[in-house]
């Protein structure tokens, strides 16, 4: 029997470790005999990696916030077309690095879009698609912006103000609260063995 496909997201801030992560909920997965595709947002498919470079980096010209909310759901259109529902429909687990959680906490809360906005444009582009599992990893902001700055340069969003970033990480805290049979929240400022056992943990739990 073709096993059911399964689609596994990871959200946080910035810093909080979801590219080191992500790699080892894979690495779990396949122990258990399972293919695996890891992606991320926005991106995935190459016309998404195209609009993620616009996103990402520092424009002379401004983009606008509505720009940048149908940016990143055009990337997410493709991105499902051509990975997502395909690697689902074969059985595979998907996991990917932030997912429609980080459009509601960085467009909705950072960048003060309507809900009601972004909600049509999630029903329109994934219709009832939804991750069966969204793992949360948190850490306090300043932290993470500590970790993410040793890691590289600011990009566009790394370079936004902590004000930002507190109204991200409180909105992913509210998703959080809200859907706790989906979000499960792991903490990010402890070292990364420990948050690599507290998720594995969680993943032996559901589909061990």
């Amino acid at each position: 029997m073709q096993p059911t496909g399964l689609f596994i997201t990871l959200e946080g801030v910035e810093g909080v470790g979801k590219s080191t992560q992500i790699k080892h909920v894979a690495d779990w997965f396949r122990k258990q005999g399972r293919e695996v595709l890891t992606t991320r947002e926005p991106g995935g498919s190459r016309a998404g990696e195209a609009i993620r470079q616009i996103l990402l980096r520092h424009n002379d010209v401004a983009i606008s916030a509505e720009t940048e909310l149908l940016l990143i759901f055009a990337a997410r259109a493709q991105h499902l077309i051509e990975m997502i529902r395909p690697a689902l429909a074969a059985g595979q687990v998907v996991v990917c690095d932030r997912f429609t959680d980080a459009s509601y906490a960085y467009q909705g809360a950072g960048r003060g879009m309507a809900v009601e906005q972004i909600a049509q444009l999630e029903q329109w582009v994934q219709e009832d698609l939804r991750p069966d599992l969204t793992l949360l990893l948190d850490a306090p902001v300043e932290l993470g912006l500590e970790r993410a700055g040793r890691r590289s340069s600011a990009d566009r969003f790394e370079a936004e103000t902590l004000a930002f970033f507190q109204a991200v990480r409180e909105a992913y805290l509210d998703i959080a609260r809200g859907e706790p049979e989906r979000v499960v929240v792991i903490d990010a400022s402890d070292d990364e063995m420990t948050v690599r056992r507290n998720i594995r943990a969680v993943l032996e739990h559901e589909y061990a």
